[in-house]
């Protein structure tokens, strides 16, 4: 019996990608993406409990999917809410009362390195939480109101990724309040709290597809990945 849950939240349209079919559906090099994501974390960990949050239009859908492909690996499917916050919610409530540590990752970061989401669990297990994160490359400046900008020091900032991992019992009490604007991800329902977040190193491969081009790099990674196998 495990005590770790690791909840896939795909439950966007996929407007930006241009097609009939929502991104988190389109297949990279012979699979779909979320198939690809949900084979990382079960290669982690094959007693991981597996959520997938998806919109409860689509389970149907989903299925016949997994049909198709011969998709085997067991998950459990949750009906996402009219958002982000909303969908996680729900994936939250679903949770075994055993589970101790849960991770919050995106269903369209299929290329999540495996070390990321092991160090997670464990920084999260300590620390009470973990987030995946990456440093920036290009230099930054600041917007003002009036137009003008300003030369911001990089250093200073990261790119935030997931998966986002928890302690159960913190994040769960996190979730429990209104959803509000400033609720960009999961680190910051946390945050509102009064708790400080703690900051791992994520992968720069780990993009969230969202865009053609986006399914570009993909194919690219994924060839990649079979090269140097």
């Amino acid at each position: 019996m495990t005590n770790k849950a690791a909840i896939l939240v795909a439950g966007g349209r996929g407007t930006r990608m241009g097609g009939p079919v929502a991104k988190q559906y389109l297949p990279v090099a012979g699979q779909p993406v979320l198939m690809r994501t949900l084979s990382v974390f079960y290669q982690v960990d094959s007693s991981i409990d597996l959520i997938l949050v998806l919109p409860k239009s689509d389970f149907m859908y989903w299925d016949e999917l997994c049909e198709d492909y011969k998709f085997t690996i067991p998950h459990r499917v949750v009906a996402g809410g009219n958002s982000r916050f909303q969908s996680v919610r729900n994936g939250l409530d679903s949770l075994k009362t055993e589970t101790k540590l849960v991770a919050i990752h995106d269903g369209v970061r299929p290329f999540v390195d495996q070390k990321v989401i092991l160090e997670s669990f464990e920084v999260a297990d300590r620390s009470g939480s973990a987030i995946a994160v990456v440093a920036l490359k290009d230099s930054i400046r600041k917007l003002r109101d009036d137009g003008k900008s300003f030369y911001e020091e990089r250093q200073y900032f990261r790119l935030v990724q997931t998966p986002q991992t928890f302690q159960v019992e913190k994040i769960k009490k996190a979730f429990t309040v209104t959803e509000l604007q400033q609720f960009t991800d999961d680190a910051t329902v946390y945050e509102n709290q009064g708790w400080q977040v703690t900051l791992i190193s994520g992968n720069p491969e780990n993009i969230k597809i969202t865009t053609p081009e986006d399914m570009d790099y993909a194919e690219f990674v994924v060839a990649r990945q079979l090269r140097d196998r």
